[in-house]
């Protein structure tokens, strides 16, 4: 946009609208375009800090008029950057905040700026959580729209899954309730499809009777990688599903509760919990500790809460992020052999995660919902992160590499939150028989396209 044309369009939406509004050159636009991977460097012409709901449809019609490109912001974690959008305008959701708790229908009503961590302070105080991912700064919105997966999956499904009811501002600026009794078909493609069919201003999510757990690392040396994930790989679609444990490779973190001896040694994993009793736990462990002699433990009795901000202070904003992913039905010989030979991460905040996927998630019908990998085990991210711009090429190149000798031995698609900008083959594959209902959602609802900043899942269109 032109400084003319930017100007004109700012003071007619300080005009139209109660929230921040932020262009190029004020002192904050900088703080106000900066998200969580760092890597990401984009200029919008236009950021707005909507105060309520009536902002976000002025904001979304503002955008529409002027035909500027829209991005939707919740908690900026989005690895690829689509948060943002360049001379295009940010409708900014993370001051419309507040979690209300009704822990007689165990429903939380959650706005669209809340980040996990806000919601697990809310529903713990009742004993209550609902799924989530594993780090609690994570955007609600995003997490929740491409799916969510977490700790409590095994047990309780997806976040998708426990989502029981949105409020959605639409392309045309209209403001729709959607659930399975209100424009079902939009609450189908909600649930898995992304940030292409609105602006969701409010979520409603059934809650789960979890207050503490018994959760925490353990670590092998990264020599029984081998050992252990063929173990991994048959012991855990048995265990029962109030077991949870992802897989994982890293390099031990300097500082409690990780001994000195082994800070900075690169090992292979746990990471636990248990919803089980404590005194349950030992027998839930031994296995793990038979298959290969732990080099670390840390597992014991925490309040849910606690476990999932276990990550925030590894990972602060402010690192560079480049990650790839896939849904992976069963761990090969020859997978866990590339597994192997990659085992060695490049940095120190570098990592490779398996998340557990199947147990309460396999009891959804794979046409239920917009995500369709419900006969996939596990959910894998490969993440290069490290706080140097310097070592931008050397995380991207080992994931890149790491991805693409695994790819064979996946189920094609993968988890819409663990893609960079890969294409509209890897979106297709990542929705499968789903896609096509998708492209009708999006065509009822935004058949402009006019929310294309994301996974984009393109309208369907009809022959003259």
């Amino acid at each position: 946009m032109s400084s003319e044309t930017t100007r004109g369009i700012v003071d007619e939406s300080r005009e139209r609208l109660r929230g921040e509004v932020i262009s190029p050159g004020d002192p904050t636009f900088d703080e106000a375009r900066t998200i969580y991977n760092a890597m990401i460097d984009r200029h919008p012409g236009l950021i707005v800090r909507c105060a309520d709901v009536g902002d976000v449809m002025a904001a979304v019609n503002l955008a529409r008029e002027h035909e500027l490109e829209i991005a939707i912001r919740s908690g900026g974690h989005n690895g690829p950057g689509l948060a943002l959008v360049d001379d295009g305008l940010v409708v900014d959701l993370s001051d419309m905040t507040g979690v209300h708790v009704d822990p007689d229908a165990r429903i939380a009503r959650v706005a669209p700026g809340c980040t996990w961590g806000d919601v697990d302070h809310a529903t713990n105080a009742f004993g209550l959580a609902t799924v989530s991912g594993v780090i609690s700064t994570t955007g609600v919105g995003g997490l929740t729209l491409g799916g969510g997966h977490g700790y409590l999956s095994r047990k309780y499904g997806l976040t998708i899954d426990n989502l029981v009811g949105a409020d959605v501002v639409l392309a045309d600026g209209s403001f729709v309730h959607a659930s399975a009794d209100e424009h079902p078909d939009l609450f189908w493609a909600l649930r898995g499809g992304g940030g292409n069919f609105g602006v969701v201003t409010s979520f409603e999510f059934q809650l789960h009777p979890v207050d503490t757990v018994v959760a925490g690392p353990m670590f092998w040396p990264i020599d029984e990688l081998e050992t252990t994930m063929r173990w991994y790989r048959d012991w855990l679609p048995r265990a029962p599903e109030d077991v949870y444990a992802f897989y994982l490779t890293a390099e031990v973190p300097a500082g409690d509760p990780f001994p000195e001896a082994i800070h900075g040694e690169t090992v292979c994993g746990l990471l636990w919990c248990y919803l089980g009793a404590e005194e349950e736990v030992q027998e839930v462990l031994q296995p793990a500790r038979d298959v290969a002699e732990p080099l670390f433990e840390h597992v014991g009795e925490m309040p849910y809460p606690a476990l999932q901000s276990m990550f925030d202070e590894l990972y602060p904003p402010g690192d560079q992020w480049y990650w790839k992913g896939d849904f992976v039905r069963e761990l090969s010989d020859e997978a866990i052999a590339e597994h192997v030979r990659f085992g060695e991460v490049p940095t120190a905040k570098s990592t490779m995660h398996l998340y557990p996927i199947d147990g309460a998630v396999h009891r959804v019908d794979a046409d239920e919902t917009a995500w369709r990998y419900r006969d996939a085990n596990w959910s894998m991210v490969i993440a290069g992160v490290d706080p140097d711009p310097a070592k931008r090429e050397t995380i991207t190149e080992w994931a890149r590499q790491y991805w693409e000798a695994l790819h064979e031995h996946s189920a094609g698609g993968s988890y819409i939150n663990f893609m960079m900008e890969e294409g509209q083959d890897r979106i297709r594959a990542t929705y499968g028989d789903n896609y096509e209902r998708l492209q009708e959602v999006k065509a009822r609802y935004d058949p402009d396209n006019v929310f294309h900043v994301n996974q984009n899942i393109e309208p369907a269109t009809t022959e003259p």
